[in-house]
């Protein structure tokens, strides 16, 4: 274990009895939603992971020490508190030797997973190649962090405010398959398809188990990408929320919005354009991924 990981006792158990543990983010406790929703969604997507016969680990550093697996009292903290660095890869020895606290993105999360040896982690979407990234080079380390981290990722897709089909050519350059769970096509966080291909079709959590251990066993390094489509009764409409997205990305390059800002920025102008309703949507497919993270990882274990 890594003198830097703290693993709280539940999950060490767990880990030690070769039970299935689910990784979970802290970004989206931290900046993704206004509290105290952030809290008790956090605190529903733990409860649906023990549903499903796993135990939850969200992931956080808390006075620079990376947590894997928040207390109830933790994840109320990292909630309300305000000014809690956004922590990437290239973040995490600075938040550490400083002793901040910080909420994880999904590389850095999956870097803290690996260490503690938790193979699976659900989270809404990953982050990707930005629109306008041949002349900015705005390319999310999430992309990187899959390609040599093991950890296999279930998310809705790639955020659709991103450029899908270069996110996924950066994916099939680094080696991370990228599997559809009941979808031929790779879904676009609020909806269902993109109009992009997956690689492979998987529909049972015991098939995606026995794929994810094959690749591990054969010492094929990096992650694997698990596309979970947000339940149909959730999903946004795909012309609507394409214009919506358009004109945020318009009015996030008038302001000059780039880096680690663009994605908190364009979140919350299409929540504001939206009423509400992307927020509603986020939380549900927040939630899908989890109870399939969940049913993976039992399979895994069960392996």
């Amino acid at each position: 274990m890594n003198q830097y990981v703290e693993t709280s006792q539940e999950v060490k158990e767990a880990l030690a009895a070769g039970k299935a543990v689910v990784a979970l983010e802290s970004t989206i406790i931290s900046h993704g939603m206004p509290y105290p929703k952030n809290v008790e969604t956090a605190l529903e997507v733990e409860r649906i992971i023990r549903e499903n016969g796993a135990v939850p680990a969200t992931i956080g550093i808390i006075g620079g020490v990376l947590k894997a697996g928040l207390t109830e009292d933790e994840i109320d903290y990292m909630g309300k508190t305000s000014g809690i660095a956004k922590v990437s890869r290239r973040d995490i020895p600075y938040i550490v030797s400083e002793k901040l606290d910080g909420a994880t993105t999904v590389a850095s999360t999956m870097i803290i997973a690996e260490m503690a040896g938790i193979r699976i982690f659900a989270t809404g979407g990953i982050g990707g190649v930005h629109r306008g990234a041949e002349t900015t080079m705005d390319i999310s380390a999430d992309l990187e962090e899959l390609a040599g981290t093991e950890v296999a990722v279930v998310c809705a897709g790639a955020k659709s405010i991103l450029d899908i089909g270069l996110t996924l050519e950066y994916l099939e350059t680094k080696g991370v398959p990228v599997y559809g769970y009941g979808t031929e096509e790779l879904p676009a966080f609020y909806t269902r398809k993109s109009g992009f291909k997956v690689d492979y079709r998987i529909d049972e959590p015991k098939e995606m188990a026995e794929v994810l251990k094959t690749k591990w066993d054969l010492g094929l390094k990096g992650g694997a990408l698990i596309a979970n489509p947000i339940p149909v009764e959730y999903s946004m409409d795909a012309a609507f929320i394409t214009k919506v997205i358009e004109d945020a990305v318009s009015e996030a390059n008038e302001k000059g919005i780039k880096g680690k800002d663009t994605t908190p920025f364009l979140l919350a102008k299409i929540k504001e354009i939206t009423g509400g309703d992307s927020l509603e949507s986020n939380i549900q497919l927040v939630y899908s991924n989890a109870k399939v993270a969940a049913q993976v990882a039992v399979e895994y274990m069960n392996l």
